[in-house]
Formats: C-alpha cells, structure tokens, sequence
C-alpha cells in the first residue's frame, strides 16, 4: 500500500511539473511577441526602391522604381518615400535590384555644382548640344531632365530637286521626324529677377551623337521649325513614320484639287 501510494505521488508530481513547464513556456512566449506601447517594431513606412539593377550616371525613369513597405527600424534615414521626389535625379552608384534608394546615392541635374558645371550625363562618343526652346512644349515647362523625346522639324525643300531642273525658287514645305528617342540632359532656365516669378527654359540641352549634332544644326540653321514630343515612361522603340508634305495631305485625306475634278 506504502509503495504503491509513493508511485501516484511521484506521477503527480511529474504532471505538476509539465503543467507548470507548459504555463512557463506560453508566458515567456506571449512575453516575447508583445511590442511594448510606443515601440516601433512592426511599424512600417513607404521607400523608393530599383525594381532592377541601375548602373551609376543614370537618368531615374518611373520603369525603374516603386514603393515598398519597409521596416521603420531599419528603413535609412535618407530613404524616400515618393517616387516623385526621384524621377529625373542621376544614380552616383550601381544600385542593384530591391535597393532602398537614398538621397545621398543621386544628383539633380539641375542644380549647379561648385564649379559652375551642371551634373550631366553622357556616354562615350556622345557630344551635348544646345538647342533653343522656342517650340510650344518647352515653354510649358512639362519637359524635365531625363524625358526621352522625338524632334520633329518643317522645312522648305526646292521643287523639282530630284529631277535637276531648277524650281525657280519654289519651295514646299515638309514635315518629318528628325530624331527619336533623345535623352534631354538638362533644361537652363533664365535667371528669375522677380521674387515668385517662375523661370522660363532658355534651352534644351541634349545628348546625341556628332552626326546628329550636325544633322540639327543643319536644320536649325535652314530655318526649320521644331516641335518636340514627349514619348512615355519607358519608351524608346523607334518608329517609322512618313515625311508629311501637300501630297501626302491630298493622297491621305483624298482632297479634290482642279486636276482631279
């Protein structure tokens, strides 16, 4: 009887000590998971992050960037939190894919360094060219650092030109698409004289190759009227288009002159 009253003392006693092993272990647990009143553990906040790999000395787009739910605790000071605030800056640095994009990282090229110079960015073999904004789209102000744009010119050509006869000094003039896809480096406003006046672009300045710097300055100097267009985030497909001159218009649009009445 004396034993056997030992064992069933000695099992409850086991089951008391798991049960207030198990009490233990759930208290130490919930003790761990609770987030202390005003602590920041758990809280998030909104950054701008490369949604792919950006090499340095580029011109930020919005194909490359969104807003990620990151930490607060371990979100960067110099994070940023709208993708407005980057759009048009220049990387400093190769950013790979996922990267927290901090203000120390990018440039604005529309600032001017200490030396007078703009941050600019150019490839090998590119040259940078100045272009006066006399074009609706420039004076605006829609145009900013980084746009890609299509140049489209009207110019006057001889009459006659292929045939060798002379024209006698008649002109028609036609429309086309000189360049595509230019990448605007800067835009040089003129300075502001009156306080809360906004600055009117003075020029466009551009990054092409030598033949197309000659190619606008040809142009330019012609007399060529340019417009520029803007071209959507991320577009940079080249597209084939027709020279637009009056029998392209009668053709398109089946204008009846006197000779085909």
């Amino acid at each position: 009887m004396g034993r056997s009253c030992g064992c069933i003392w000695l099992a409850a006693g086991g089951v008391v000590a798991l049960l207030a092993a198990a009490v233990a272990f759930v208290t130490l647990n919930q003790a761990t998971n609770r987030v202390p009143e005003g602590s920041s553990s758990g809280r998030t906040v909104p950054a701008v992050v490369a949604v792919q790999a950006i090499p340095a000395r580029t011109v930020l787009d919005a194909a490359m960037l969104e807003v990620r739910e990151v930490p607060a605790v371990t979100a960067p000071t110099e994070a940023i939190s709208q993708i407005d605030d980057v759009l048009g800056k220049i990387t400093l640095v190769d950013l790979v894919a996922a990267e927290v994009i901090l203000t120390s990282r990018l440039v604005d090229p529309t600032l001017l360094a200490s030396d007078g110079r703009m941050a600019l960015v150019m490839a090998e073999g590119e040259v940078l060219m100045a272009f006066p904004t006399n074009d609706l789209m420039s004076s605006v102000g829609v145009l900013k650092a980084g746009d890609r744009v299509d140049l489209l010119f009207s110019l006057d050509f001889p009459t006659n030109r292929m045939s060798g006869e002379d024209s006698g000094g008649q002109d028609e003039p036609a429309t086309f698409n000189l360049l595509q896809n230019l990448a605007i480096a800067a835009i040089v406003s003129q300075p502001v004289t009156d306080e809360g006046a906004q600055a009117a672009p003075r020029a466009i300045l551009l990054t092409v190759s030598p033949q197309d710097a000659l190619t606008l300055k040809y142009v330019k100097d012609a007399g060529g009227i340019m417009d520029i267009v803007l071209r959507a985030p991320g577009d940079e497909q080249l597209v084939e288009t027709d020279p637009v001159d009056i029998d392209y218009m009668i053709n398109r649009f089946k204008i009846m002159t006197e000779v085909g009445r």
